[in-house]
């Protein structure tokens, strides 16, 4: 057989993906999400990607992050600004029915992201863990607080990763050309939604090739047919980068303020949001003089020669950076509740998901490198940049997969020894 078949939906998704969806819906109208901050002439209405959103509904095309009329713009991957755009363009620029719209589109993916977490698993722990894998994440309100609440990438991105690594799992038998190919594209259009996934690419590969090496199946021939098939994807917007600056520009450029936004003097392993242009006048007034490439350049050489004088200290931030993105980042709280119990849960799922990985490799369970590459791989950036607890929210439909099953597991040990 050519192609792996994926087990048949349970037909309670015929009714679970519409409800997660509406309750989804429902929660925008209950909480009021639509009612996006007016401050800031609306920046918190999709912050970069707002603006970058309104140039183009206004005929300006892929420009302008900020104030002002600063000209082309590769601030942010393409991708979600465009559908911004389109939005805008036809319900309005910063209106509530755009509101409505982009916070349904996040929620359509949000529910669609239930499709491959049961195929993830089915493939990899089997039909139960499946069936309650899927049902966590469609009826999860803290994933739905991702959908509902920020105008951005962030359901979008877990959606076709979960949609990679499944490929990825399909992949290690799978003979002919048509997987390889959909491997490629769909990386491309991941990456040009969130270049952070390219960070697994390498892993994921050597993975695919060893598991096909084993099994005797050739992987060179499908290795270049995806690398072709991913460049062709993200040509057109690479040609466009260059049309624009007259040089090469990987994706995006704005790389350098991030890297500034957690390394400097006053560093402490978050982020330090006074330097953003939206916030600093004196910041905004350098990025509309130096333009997108020189700002950046600047910000990337201050982090750079602070790093070279303080190699200690950025050793002591990263390993905080690192404790952060898997604790989340401090926050207030009251003097009557010193306890911040949303970090604790924060916690407390980071450190169930790592049990269970630890479990699945002790296992040898199908695809638990593959699991643990992707632990591995995808957060490596933000330990050097700044942590934030959506930048976890891509690989959480993995993470809840392997809650589920080291769940599965004490429960069946428990009745193994209430049977004995």
């Amino acid at each position: 057989m050519e192609r792996p078949s994926p087990p048949a939906l349970p037909r309670s998704f015929f009714w679970l993906l519409p409800l997660s969806f509406v309750l989804q819906l429902a929660s925008i109208g209950v909480l009021h999400q639509y009612r996006t901050r007016p401050g800031e002439d609306n920046f918190g209405f999709g912050w970069e990607m707002g603006r970058i959103g309104r140039s183009i509904a206004q005929g300006h095309g892929f420009s302008s992050p900020y104030e002002g009329n600063t000209g082309p713009s590769a601030w942010e991957p393409p991708l979600y600004p465009f559908l911004i755009g389109g939005v805008f363009k036809l319900f309005g620029v910063y209106t509530f029915a755009s509101a409505w719209v982009l916070l349904g589109i996040n929620s359509v993916f949000a529910s669609l992201t239930t499709i491959p977490v049961y195929w993830i698993a089915h493939r990899t722990f089997g039909e139960r863990v499946a069936a309650w894998s899927a049902w966590t994440w469609a009826l999860n309100p803290y994933v739905w607080y991702w959908s509902i609440h920020w105008i951005w990438d962030t359901t979008f991105t877990p959606f076709v990763l979960a949609c990679i690594f499944l490929l990825a799992l399909e992949l290690e038998k799978w003979r002919g050309w048509g997987g390889w190919a959909l491997f490629g594209a769909l990386y491309g259009v991941g990456a040009l939604a969130n270049p952070t996934m390219l960070a697994f690419l390498p892993f994921c590969g050597l993975w695919i090739w060893r598991r096909r090496y084993k099994c005797g199946l050739p992987s060179l021939p499908g290795v270049v047919l995806s690398s072709f098939v991913f460049f062709l994807v993200l040509s057109p917007w690479l040609l466009r980068n260059y049309e624009a600056y007259g040089r090469f520009v990987f994706i995006r450029d704005d790389f350098g303020l991030q890297f500034r936004l957690g390394n400097g003097p006053s560093a402490d392993g978050m982020l330090m949001p006074y330097f953003q242009p939206n916030l600093n006048k004196l910041e905004l007034e350098k990025f509309q003089q130096m333009g997108e490439l020189g700002y950046a350049a600047e910000c990337k050489r201050f982090a750079f020669d602070w790093i070279r004088s303080h190699p200690a200290r950025f050793a002591v931030i990263s390993v905080k950076r690192f404790f952060y993105y898997w604790n989340g980042v401090p926050r207030p709280t009251s003097s009557v509740t010193p306890v911040d119990f949303r970090s604790s849960a924060f916690l407390a799922t980071s450190l169930l998901a790592l049990w269970g990985l630890g479990r699945v490799v002790r296992q040898k369970r199908p695809g638990a490198w593959l699991f643990a590459g992707l632990i591995l791989t995808y957060p490596t950036v933000y330990y050097f940049v700044f942590p934030h607890a959506r930048y976890r929210h891509p690989i959480e439909p993995e993470l809840f997969i392997l809650i589920v099953f080291l769940l599965s597991q004490v429960r069946l040990r428990r009745t193994e020894g209430l049977g004995s």
